[in-house]
């Protein structure tokens, strides 16, 4: 088959107040990610206590919870409705094109596919987003190592989830949601069988990490090292 005709859209500015969430596509229903909260009650805490010791030491801790709060954040996004298009799951820099075949564990037997890595830093948005609009028919969770993200050999040897998409042509990708060297914990919040927007969220990784997303008959339309940064909307469409 030949490569789909894909069109670049216009990167959508989150910070905008009057940025309005489509009914369809609005799946953020609030701005801190539940993750979050534990971690930022528990630095509080802490901090409050050590502020009877040491009130410079405490404000080290406020400010780390603050940060924490800021880190789990889950921006409203507006995903455009365009035909046969792939977007980004996760915002951060592509660290990795190439070809590759999916995680054996999924059992795909597939071929080699099309294979896009978005690596995340602690800066960035780790919300992870489904690509495509479709139904998941596949989860694989498979224990690993926690390597560098950024490096080639994550995708083998670290902590992962694979979730197999299927749109309603029938056309599978495989988005996997990868652990990192500060990131131990990979949350995956949709189920087999479940029915997803494109652009709805499908979990987090927190603290730093890497998402590959494999497909074919489609054109990448970024470039290695090329940054999504995380108060625009992911991605240009691959």
């Amino acid at each position: 088959m030949g490569h789909k005709n894909l069109t670049r859209y216009t990167k959508v500015n989150l910070l905008t107040k009057n940025l309005k969430m489509s009914k369809k596509n609005s799946n953020t229903k609030y701005y801190i990610h539940p993750e979050g909260w534990k971690f930022a009650i528990i630095f509080f805490v802490i901090s409050y206590l050590i502020s009877f010791l040491y009130m410079p030491a405490s404000l080290l801790g406020y400010t780390l919870t603050m940060f924490t709060l800021w880190f789990f954040r889950n921006p409203k996004r507006k995903t455009p409705n365009i035909a046969n298009s792939i977007i980004s799951s996760a915002d951060g820099k592509v660290c990795l094109i190439d070809k590759a075949c999916p995680p054996e564990e999924i059992g795909m037997n597939a071929n080699e596919m099309l294979r896009i890595c978005v690596f995340m830093n602690v800066f960035n948005v780790h919300i992870n987003r489904s690509p495509i609009a479709g139904k998941i028919n596949k989860i694989v969770y498979k224990k690993g190592h926690f390597f560098n993200a950024s490096l080639d050999k994550a995708s083998e040897k670290n902590e992962r989830s694979s979730l197999v998409l299927s749109n309603e042509k029938g056309v599978e990708i495989v988005v996997v949601q990868i652990a990192g060297l500060i990131a131990r914990r990979i949350v995956c919040e949709c189920n087999k069988s479940q029915t997803l927007q494109q652009g709805e969220k499908i979990g987090m990784i927190r603290f730093g990490s890497r998402v590959d997303v494999y497909f074919s008959n489609y054109k990448s339309l970024v470039k290695q090292n090329q940054d999504r940064k995380s108060t625009r909307l992911n991605s240009s469409h691959w």
